[in-house]
């Protein structure tokens, strides 16, 4: 997909938005142009904070979900008998939405950035140590006898073939789950807290009824998951660059 593509694909966006906004002609859906004019205005109002406390969690979800669940993913994937023992227990709990834990984390753990950070971590751990576990199951045993032979020991296999081995794997279910640990942020970020995109947009659109900023916050948030996945994107070609050579 080349920048032109994503062009062409962003106008066409704003092209419906704009005559669904005339089609509805009320308060409630302002059109892109005027929700554009609002969205730098509150830039300097506050909508930066909130970003940057959204992109804060987000980051470090991210960050412990890769520390966690990559490493468990290879040890799970390398030790038969590991994955016996714990398979059950993620087959059990991966299926679980896990915007259902929401209230219970929040009522465990009190307000702060704490709760938040959690939720998104476990939407992130249980995508990464699946893909990261199957990939590394996936590894040609031959592959791992001939390092062995060259006087290899675990740690030199986790070295050279278990962490590049996975690394597309990580890649893969960043990109997979980005949306819905966004979707869940926002959720997350409507009970106990004053800082936050989710806050932002729902004191604007529920409380405050200013419709324009509201949509500004939408702007701000799909600005944040789009971000996040392009980023991730160009992570991956550079990491995994063999898989893009043609």
């Amino acid at each position: 997909m080349t920048r032109r593509d994503v062009l062409w694909a962003s106008l066409a966006v704003l092209g419906i938005w704009q005559v669904l906004a005339w089609i509805v002609a009320q308060p409630i859906l302002p059109g892109p142009l005027l929700v554009l004019k609002t969205f730098f205005y509150e830039l300097g109002r506050g909508l930066v904070g909130h970003f940057l406390a959204s992109l804060w969690r987000v980051l470090s979800s991210i960050t412990l979900a890769v520390a966690f669940a990559g490493p468990a993913g290879m040890i799970l994937g390398q030790s038969e008998r590991l994955n016996r023992i714990f398979s059950p227990l993620v087959y059990i709990l991966y299926p679980i939405p896990k915007v259902v834990f929401v209230p219970v984390v929040l009522l465990l753990f009190g307000i702060g950035d704490f709760p938040k950070i959690l939720l998104i971590f476990i939407i992130l751990f249980f995508q990464i140590l699946v893909l990261v576990r199957d990939q590394a199951q996936g590894i040609k045993a031959e592959l791992i006898q001939s390092v062995r032979s060259l006087g290899a020991g675990r740690r030199a296999l986790f070295r050279y073939i278990y962490i590049p081995a996975s690394l597309p794997a990580i890649t893969t279910a960043l990109r997979q789950s980005v949306g819905t640990a966004v979707a869940v942020l926002y959720i997350a970020e409507l009970f106990a807290t004053r800082q936050g995109l989710g806050y932002y947009i729902s004191l604007n659109g529920s409380t405050l009824f200013n419709y324009p900023a509201m949509y500004a916050g939408v702007v701000a948030m799909s600005l944040l998951g789009l971000g996040l996945y392009f980023s991730i994107d160009l992570l991956d070609r550079k990491v995994n660059r063999w898989r893009y050579i043609q």
